[in-house]
């Protein structure tokens, strides 16, 4: 099979203004303008419709496993028809929806057709109604938000979650299924709506400081909380990635994505970027975890996208098949323009194991980047626009952006300011309130540091959260983050994730979750026989982590980086106790706090034989 074709894509210059502060730190921003955008998301749907109105926008597998899709003039009739619907229910800003199902064309289309209603809409997480035993976090985002109408794509799924609600007064739509006990409404009936001029009328009201979404943070600081999103902040964020990545105006985007519409990645960044281009987005089923992985491995080996997002836990599930599948891989590179990676650091074996089957299936590498930013960011606030050859590096403030890093010990504590920022927190004054400077930038809670310091345009590196970080007793500071990733790489394949360890003790542990899979392979248990405890005290598994945890401490000799002391976890981290998203990302407060007796064995006078002792 011959190579896939490599299409080389345009960057903006990689130039950044640098302020320096009285108090030793630094103002970062693009020298480069920001330019005018619309005014409202809608805005863009209604373009392509006229535009492009045979180009595909959105498509998902149907029951029968083909491809059902529908282009953007079909795409924004039926959206009309949905905000019809909203209308006649009287919806509105305080009357808003509520969508408790994964990613679906029935879900875009209720969000589409709420932004032309100029209804805020509230995607939340699907595992808060699927993988919750006490649903206390769907309880307490449907308190906030308080909804007149929730969305779900199945009531038989979700039948245990909506009995968890009290509904009095909330017109439940489902598109399956059935909720027994619950008065439900058809999704049909809403496609069904003959759309009139109080559509136009509506959407005509919708300006930059409507309320698009109400996103709820993923948790990895605490409880989520309820994230005003205006269309303002949603078509700057689009701006920007725009006048950054200029060739997704050459080449309208084709996304082949899980990433979950309930998070700022998926639902703004990723779906927000093909309404923007005017590109096409079909819907992954699948997720990186054992067995839906086929799903995507399928998709992608019948879809080629031009650009590929995923987490690093997604990229690690997805490599072995991309390395082992010629015609998978030919199928993924063949239009491929750039591989994007976020919501936790991608270890540097992952980095490297992409070039290398890169190159592999079209000669080169294919550009890898990341970006930085929160929910409240929009999510865009800085970007990898220029060639990086490690993870870490979250690139320059985006044009419209400052970037406030105050000096924070061996670090700095970056705040943002700009058109992208959310201008509060839903019912909650006192969070709005301590979320921001008296200069007006938003406190992310995160730190980094210059790639070069001698070169700013080289741009920031990712340096952990600011939270996360602790002194041992010898009142030296660990930084987490950093310690975190080396470790996973350097034991790489078999630490999917890790907790570090050591706050108030004398030295640094690790806690870490075994990549089950690995585990699996390097112990020849094809036909998992091995209970996951049995797995982790194989000989086999625990020789190669202390001889991992051996090579990293010949390179970190300090107290603050050598790890002394690591014991393999075998139950996984639990969304009702806020350790995790499902995105994948670990709360690093909320699993210490939860393992508390996992921490005592771990520094026990006289460890348990499921400690490992590093040298």
């Amino acid at each position: 099979m011959q190579q896939a074709e490599f299409v080389p894509i345009d960057f903006a210059p990689a130039l950044v203004n640098v302020e320096n502060t009285p108090d030793g730190g630094f103002i970062l921003s693009s020298p480069m303008p920001l330019e005018p955008c619309e005014e409202s998301m809608g805005v863009l749907l209604r373009r392509w419709a006229t535009d492009t109105p045979d180009r595909i926008f959105i498509g998902e597998r149907d029951s029968s496993g083909a491809w059902s899709t529908l282009t953007y003039r079909e795409t924004a009739c039926l959206s009309d028809a949905i905000a019809q619907a909203l209308i006649d229910r009287k919806l509105g800003a305080d009357r808003p929806v509520m969508i408790l199902s994964g990613n679906s064309v029935s879900h875009a289309l209720l969000v589409l057709g709420c932004f032309f209603a100029g209804v805020p809409v509230a995607p939340v997480s699907a595992a808060y109604s699927l993988l919750s035993d006490d649903f206390f976090k769907l309880k307490a985002i449907f308190s906030e938000v308080k909804p007149a109408l929730i969305y779900v794509e199945d009531g038989t799924t979700f039948s245990r979650a909506l009995h968890a609600l009290d509904l009095s007064g909330v017109e439940v739509v489902i598109r399956n299924g059935q909720v027994d006990g619950v008065p439900t409404s058809s999704f049909a009936t809403l496609l069904e709506t003959h759309a009139t001029d109080a559509v136009e009328h509506a959407f005509a009201r919708v300006g930059s400081g409507t309320v698009a979404k109400l996103l709820f943070s993923s948790g990895s600081t605490g409880q989520p909380k309820g994230i005003l999103n205006t269309h303002g902040m949603l078509c700057a964020n689009q701006q920007m990635l725009a006048q950054i990545w200029p060739f997704t105006k050459t080449t309208p985007p084709v996304l082949v994505d899980w990433l979950p519409w309930s998070h700022t990645f998926g639902g703004n960044h990723n779906f927000n970027l093909v309404l923007k281009r005017g590109g096409t987005l079909y819907i992954d089923e699948g997720k990186p975890v054992p067995g839906l992985v086929l799903k995507t491995v399928k998709n992608l080996a019948e879809v080629s996208p031009t650009i590929y997002f995923n987490v690093p836990s997604g990229f690690a599930m997805l490599l072995p098949h991309l390395e082992r599948d010629e015609a998978l891989r030919h199928n993924f590179f063949k239009k491929l323009q750039l591989i994007f990676y976020a919501g936790a650091a991608l270890p540097q074996d992952l980095w490297l194991r992409l070039e290398a089957v890169a190159i592999l299936a079209t000669g080169h590498k294919v550009p890898m980047t990341s970006s930085w930013g929160s929910t409240e960011t929009s999510p865009l606030a800085t970007s990898a626009h220029f060639p990086i050859d490690k993870a870490g590096v979250i690139g320059l403030p985006c044009p419209g952006v400052s970037l406030k890093m105050l000096p924070n010990g061996e670090k700095y504590e970056l705040r943002v300011k700009g058109p992208h920022v959310t201008p509060g927190y839903l019912n909650r004054p006192d969070l709005t309130r301590d979320a921001f400077d008296a200069d007006g930038f938003y406190k992310i809670g995160d730190a980094g540091i210059f790639a070069d310091p001698a070169d700013p345009s080289r741009g920031i590196s990712f340096a952990g959260r600011i939270a996360e970080d602790y002194k041992l007793t010898t009142g030296t500071w660990v930084h987490v983050g950093k310690t975190r990733l080396e470790a996973i790489t350097t034991a790489a394949p078999l630490l999917q994730d890790a907790l570090v360890t050591g706050h108030d003790r004398a030295y640094v542990g690790i806690l870490a979750w075994p990549n089950i899979a690995a585990c699996r392979e390097l112990c020849g248990d094809s036909e998992a026989a091995l209970t996951v405890g049995e797995l982790v005290r194989r000989k086999e598994v625990v020789d190669h982590v202390h001889r991992a945890m051996a090579i990293y401490n010949e390179t970190h000799i300090g107290s603050a980086t050598r790890v002394r002391r690591v014991m393999l976890m075998t139950e996984p981290p639990s969304i009702d106790a806020n350790e995790i998203t499902d995105k994948g990302y670990i709360n690093q407060r909320a699993s210490l706090d939860r393992r508390e007796n996992l921490v005592e064995r771990l520094y026990a006078a006289k460890p348990d034989p499921e400690v490992i002792i590093v040298p």
